[in-house]
């Protein structure tokens, strides 16, 4: 499995949550079917504003279809910058293995 680092995840103003990988592009997402997507200009990938789905659910799927599907592992660094995260969230997401 390729590894690559999470260089920002953050939230923006329409209230979905981002991740964006420090090289990676995965501009062919989209076909997993899985409410994915890549945003080709900011280079990120982002899910849809939570609905039954908390923010730390919609990382965890993220990641999660990045390495079923696409075989990357993303990880978090001491590089990683956080983006309008509340201080509870930054914490949870830390802990996810």
């Amino acid at each position: 499995m390729k590894i690559d680092q999470i260089s920002e995840i953050g939230i923006d103003i329409q209230g979905k949550l981002y991740i964006k990988p420090s090289s990676t592009r995965f501009d062919l997402i989209y076909r997993t079917a899985t409410e994915v997507h890549w945003d080709a200009n900011g280079l990120f990938l982002f899910s849809p504003k939570p609905r039954e789905w908390t923010y730390l659910d919609w990382y965890r799927h993220i990641v999660n279809v990045v390495s079923n599907e696409c075989g990357y592992r993303l990880i978090l660094s001491d590089e990683t910058t956080w983006t309008n995260i509340p201080e509870k969230l930054k914490r949870q997401i830390i802990e996810v293995k």
